[in-house]
């Protein structure tokens, strides 16, 4: 087990609902463990991979009316993760220690998190959700070679729109970045008022000054919120949250939630938002050193910054110490 208490104790994304159905079981990797997720019933659960008996990756087994066999001898853990059937001895009760390691896994957002720790709060709320006026379509999940605090801060970045989405999300003749204030607690950070000429800020077509708002809600997990000056009730919102496969290789999953512009269908939201991340990514992996520096003197800074300079303090006054240095 990693070193790091506020990742381990932490909520993180492995899957879909939707990628582990009613008997399912499907594979995950989080902070360098492999795990197995898998459903009794319609309770989520979430193991090391491993059966005790061989080493076989219980991935690769199935669900019975006894619980979860393993693919190779056929050891069955039921929901409590005790090993409660072994076919080779069907008399013989299995010891007691024969147990499955488990951890707390849980459902929030169509999604499913895990947490290797022992998590104090459930998963980050993400409000937009249970508002019926707002579509949710998900971007990812995105496979990145980098880190995941590296993956974040490039979210918690507009300064960037102009050159990496040129077109799309900025425009290099209007690169210019207002200043804009930031609020550090210990449960977060919010940026407010950023403003940027945007050329199609939200898969419309239409250019717009946009106005972003950002929150960071957990170390690897944050918010944006896309609204035009003086405009409607019409908002953009995005959820992102990053899992930490290991400190080098990341997975990103992206609730977009939009409560106008149904012209757009789904699929071509998609495509916007995949468009835009696909951009992203040879950026973030590119970045070195590949840990997010949490030295602030490692790296220059300009007032555009604030919120990734905000991003990296909050991370070290938490603590954190997985994928930074």
């Amino acid at each position: 087990m990693i070193d790091d208490p506020v990742l381990v104790d932490d909520w993180h994304v492995v899957a879909r609902s939707d990628d582990v159905p009613q008997s399912g079981v499907a594979g995950a990797r989080l902070l360098g463990e492999d795990l197995v997720v898998w459903r009794h019933g319609t309770e989520v659960m979430a193991w090391k991979d491993l059966c005790v008996h061989r080493g076989t990756r219980l991935s690769l087994g199935q669900v019975t009316g006894l619980g979860l066999e393993c693919a190779y001898h056929g050891w069955t853990y039921d929901q409590s993760g005790t090993c409660v059937h072994i076919p080779s001895r069907p008399q013989q009760k299995p010891p007691a220690r024969a147990c499955a390691t488990t951890y707390a896994a849980t459902e929030a957002h169509g999604l499913i998190w895990v947490s290797l720790g022992r998590p104090d709060r459930p998963p980050p709320p993400y409000d937009e959700w249970d508002d019926h006026a707002f579509r949710h379509v998900l971007g990812g999940p995105y496979p990145i070679r980098a880190g995941a605090p590296r993956v974040i801060e490039n979210f918690l970045d507009a300064t960037h729109f102009p050159f990496v989405h040129e077109g799309i999300l900025g425009d290099r003749d209007h690169a210019e970045v207002g200043d804009y204030n930031v609020e550090t607690t210990p449960d977060g950070i919010t940026a407010r008022d950023i403003h940027t000429w945007t050329p199609n800020p939200d898969g419309s077509g239409e250019a717009k000054m946009a106005q972003w708002l950002y929150r960071v809600l957990r170390p690897l997990t944050a918010y944006i919120e896309l609204s035009i000056p003086g405009g409607g009730p019409e908002r953009y919102t995005m959820y992102f949250a990053v899992t930490p496969v290991d400190e080098r290789n990341s997975v990103g999953w992206m609730w977009n939630s939009m409560n106008y512009n149904r012209d757009l269908s789904d699929e071509d939201f998609g495509a916007y938002i995949d468009e835009i991340v696909m951009q992203d990514i040879p950026i973030v992996e590119s970045q070195r050193p590949e840990l997010l520096p949490l030295d602030l003197a490692a790296e220059w800074h300009v007032r555009g910054d604030r919120t990734a300079v905000a991003y990296r303090r909050w991370l070290k006054d938490l603590g954190v110490t997985f994928g930074t240095s």
